[in-house]
């Protein structure tokens, strides 16, 4: 299933470039020093999240922006089969635990499957109430998948062979992504080995599989949308949605999506730029107070270049074949490069 691309609940302007989150994270590192560097930064979080608080955290960060009354329900795939089980999306009021209601999946499982991370008490902060690990499900997809291990498959997610679970292909980027964070962020307490099946990865202690998924399912809109409301909720992101690349230079693998090179760095004043009408579903026009717009390209939510061209002012950009959604449109000129957020609609 093709992924939406969320309105995401940030500032009109987004750079597509290195957060500043890193600024005193060495990146010129690789392998475990670059692992152990990144570690440090993302263990020392400085808000305090306990279960009950990730309830509310989704409203935001988990928010539907076709339908503001909305969360989306990771492992969901379609909302209009006449099931609950299957919903990709549920009314944000609809938690608990009874039919066709939503609860909170331990992506990285808490219970006895994992003896080193323990079956924690979701009444504290720490491990069990990480948010960054905990995602809206329906509740009855919540029990299917239970504690089984992440498995090979294609297409919505379900059960696969031997008892193993596929996440489904919208959302086994995200499942990657998140356990290579709890791996990187609490260590032997959560071993990927302990939740995937599959090889590992020569010389890693990264699973294959998660690898394979972190490239072939790149960073979704969702994904960006929860990262910067974490990191001034909680005091930390996820650096493997920030930048999927990190995981090959980790741990090897296929080439996974490199988004801080996608749209370069902004070194032109944002003000000379002013990018209208915004939103739009017709055609977009830049004017510039600097020199003149040599190429113009534009980005989906997902970091995929949909345009490149040269800037015709009496032309604009005609937008009205994209779907609905954010996108990013990076400016060159003799001065360097922007990069500006526009929304079609």
């Amino acid at each position: 299933m093709k992924k939406l691309v969320l309105l995401l609940l940030l500032p009109l302007q987004v750079v597509l470039s290195q957060q500043p989150y890193y600024d005193d994270v060495d990146l010129n590192l690789t392998g475990q020093d670059l692992y152990f560097e990144l570690q440090q930064k993302i263990s020392s979080a400085s808000g305090s999240f306990n279960y009950g608080d990730v309830k509310l955290a989704f409203f935001e960060m988990d928010n539907n922006p076709e339908n503001g009354s909305d969360v989306l329900l990771i492992y969901g795939y379609n909302d209009g089969d006449g099931s609950c089980t299957t919903d990709r999306s549920r009314n944000k009021q609809a938690f608990g635990g009874a039919n066709c209601e939503y609860n909170r999946e331990h992506t990285f499982a808490r219970s006895n499957t994992n003896p080193t991370m323990g079956d924690v008490n979701n009444g504290t902060t720490g491990i069990g109430a990480d948010p960054q690990n905990l995602r809206p499900s329906d509740q009855q997809a919540n029990n299917n998948k239970g504690n089984k291990k992440f498995a090979e498959g294609s297409g919505n997610a379900g059960d696969v062979t031997s008892g193993n679970w596929y996440p489904g292909d919208e959302w086994r980027g995200d499942v990657a992504r998140i356990l290579m964070y709890m791996y990187t962020r609490y260590g032997d307490r959560c071993i990927p080995s302990l939740q995937a099946v599959g090889s590992l990865e020569p010389g890693t202690d990264m699973m294959q599989i998660l690898l394979q998924w972190n490239a072939e399912d790149e960073v979704s809109a969702l994904e960006i949308q929860r990262n910067p409301y974490l990191e001034q909720a909680y005091g930390n992101r996820n650096p493997f949605i920030d930048q999927p690349q990190l995981a090959t230079i980790i741990w090897g693998g296929p080439e996974a999506q490199d988004i801080w090179a996608t749209a370069g760095v902004n070194d032109i004043p944002v003000k000379d730029f002013s990018v209208f009408p915004n939103p739009t579903s017709e055609i977009l026009w830049i004017e510039s107070t600097s020199q003149a717009i040599n190429t113009v390209s534009l980005y989906d939510g997902q970091g995929k270049q949909v345009v490149t061209t040269d800037y015709t002012a009496s032309q604009g950009i005609d937008v009205s074949k994209f779907s609905t959604g954010i996108y990013f449109l990076r400016i060159e000129n003799e001065a360097g490069v922007v990069t500006k957020k526009v929304v079609i609609k």
